[in-house]
C-alpha cells in the first residue's frame, strides 16, 4: 500500500504543478489542434501527463531504496527499460515531429532492454505452433518485442477521451497485482500497485475535467509498463496461464487489431494514419448525439467524459473471467473467443458495413471542422449495422 500511496500523491502533485504552470510551457506542451479526426476538446490542453506518472514511480523507487525494501531494484529496472518508450513519446508531445514508426521502434528498444535486464521473455503460450516459435531464444525475443510494442501502441490508440486509457490500465494492473499476490510474487504485486497509484494520480486531473492529457509519452510508457508486468507474471510464475495477460488486455488489443484491419484492408490507407472510427469515437458520436453541434467548451468536455464509462464496462467484461480462470488455459482461450462476441466489441464491427446504406443524420456545419464528412458517414454506417 505504501507504493501505491507514494506514487499516487507524487504523480498527482507533479501533474497539478504542470497544469498550474501551463501558461509558461503551453507553447510546447499544449495540444492546440482542435480539428483533427481524434480531437474532442474545445481548448488547448497540456499533453504531458506522463511526466507526473514517471515522477511518481521514480519517487516510489527512491522511498523503497531508502527503507531498504529488497524489491526496489525491480522497480528501478522497469523504469530504466521504459525510458526509450517514454522519451520518444514525450519528444513527440513537445515537438509533434516523431513519427509513429519511430515511437514503436523506441518501444521495441524498451522491450529489448526488458529482455536483457529483467528476463521478461515470452517462453510459453500454450498455443500449438506459437509454442514452437518461442521455444528458441530468437523466436521468444521476437514474440516478446512484438507483444510489448503492440500493447503499448494499443494503450495509445484507446487514449481518446478523458479517463479512458488511464482507468482501463488501472483496472488491468489491479488484476495483475491480485494474481501476483495469489501466487506469492509480492514484489511484482507491489510494483503493479505502484503503477496503479501513478495512473490514478494523473486520472484525478484528467477525469472528468480534462485539465491535462496523457500524451504519447504517458500512453506508450503506461502500455509498456502494463505489458512488462504481464510478461513478468507468466515468466516468473508457471502456474499462471500464458493466455491470462492477453485476456486482461483484450479490449485495447482487439481495438488495435481491428484498427489496423480497417485502415489497411477496408480503407486502403496506411495503418498509422489517424481516423475517427475507433470504438470510443463511435460511442461518442452515437450516444452523445444529443449534444451534436454544441461548441460550448463545457458541453464538449461533459460529453467527452461521459464516453469513458461505457468503455470501462467493456474492459471489466474481460477482466472478470480473467480473475476467475487465471490458471486455466482452456478457459482463458474460451473467454478470449467469447469476448469478441460481447456487444460493443471491436471485432463485431464487420467490413460488411461498407455496403450497408443507412441514412446518416445531418451534420451541422459547426461539426464539420471536427471530423470530415466521409469518416462520419462510415462511422454512422458501422454503428447502424451493429445496433
Amino acid at each position: 500500500m505504501l507504493y501505491l500511496l507514494v506514487s499516487f500523491f507524487v504523480a498527482a502533485a507533479v501533474t497539478l504543478l504542470i497544469i498550474h504552470s501551463s501558461r509558461s510551457h503551453g507553447h510546447l506542451s499544449a495540444d492546440a489542434d482542435l480539428s483533427g479526426p481524434q480531437k474532442f476538446h474545445a481548448t488547448p490542453v497540456p499533453r504531458v501527463g506522463g511526466v507526473g506518472m514517471f515522477a511518481g514511480l521514480l519517487t516510489c523507487i527512491a522511498v523503497a531504496a531508502l527503507v531498504r525494501h529488497a524489491d526496489w531494484k525491480l522497480g528501478a529496472l522497469l523504469l530504466v527499460c521504459g525510458l526509450p518508450a517514454f522519451g520518444a513519446g514525450l519528444i513527440e508531445d513537445l515537438t509533434k515531429r516523431v513519427s509513429p514508426g519511430k515511437r514503436l521502434l523506441a518501444t521495441a528498444v524498451s522491450a529489448a532492454l526488458g529482455i536483457w535486464l529483467l528476463n521478461a521473455t515470452i517462453t510459453r503460450t500454450d498455443v500449438p505452433g506459437l509454442d514452437w516459435l518461442v521455444s528458441s531464444a530468437a523466436g521468444a525475443w521476437v514474440a516478446t518485442v512484438f507483444t510489448v510494442a503492440g500493447v503499448a501502441n494499443s494503450v495509445n490508440i484507446i487514449d481518446g477521451f478523458n479517463g479512458l486509457s488511464s482507468m482501463c490500465v488501472c483496472l488491468m494492473l489491479l488484476v495483475f497485482a491480485y494474481v501476483a499476490y495469489q501466487v506469492g510474487d509480492t514484489a511484482l504485486a507491489l510494483w503493479a500497485l505502484a503503477g496503479v497509484g501513478a495512473a490514478l494520480g494523473f486520472f484525478v486531473w484528467n477525469f472528468p475535467g480534462g485539465l491535462i492529457f496523457l500524451g504519447d509519452g504517458g500512453a506508450y510508457f503506461l502500455g509498456f509498463y502494463l505489458a512488462e508486468i504481464g510478461i513478468l507474471l507468466i515468466a516468473r510464475n508457471t502456474e499462471v496461464s500464458p493466455l491470462f495477460p492477453l485476456m486482461v488486455c483484450i479490449y485495447p488489443v482487439f481495438e488495435t487489431v481491428f484498427s489496423m484491419y480497417r485502415r489497411k484492408i477496408v480503407r486502403s490507407v496506411p495503418p498509422g494514419l489517424p481516423d475517427g472510427i475507433h470504438l470510443h469515437s463511435l460511442i461518442y458520436r452515437r450516444l452523445m448525439r444529443w449534444a451534436l453541434g454544441a461548441r460550448d467548451a463545457r458541453l464538449m468536455t461533459r460529453r467527452n467524459s461521459m464516453t469513458a464509462p461505457y468503455l470501462w464496462t467493456l474492459c471489466i467484461s474481460s477482466l472478470a473471467p480473467a480473475l476467475l480462470f487465471w490458471d486455466s488455459t482452456p478457459w482463458m482461450a474460451a473467454c478470449s473467443i467469447s469476448s469478441s462476441r460481447v456487444p460493443g466489441s471491436p471485432l463485431r464491427f464487420s467490413p460488411i458495413s461498407r455496403w450497408r446504406r443507412s441514412r446518416p443524420a445531418r451534420v451541422p456545419d459547426s461539426e464539420v471542422s471536427i471530423t470530415s464528412l466521409t469518416p462520419y458517414r462510415r462511422a454512422n454506417s458501422i454503428v447502424g449495422f451493429c445496433s
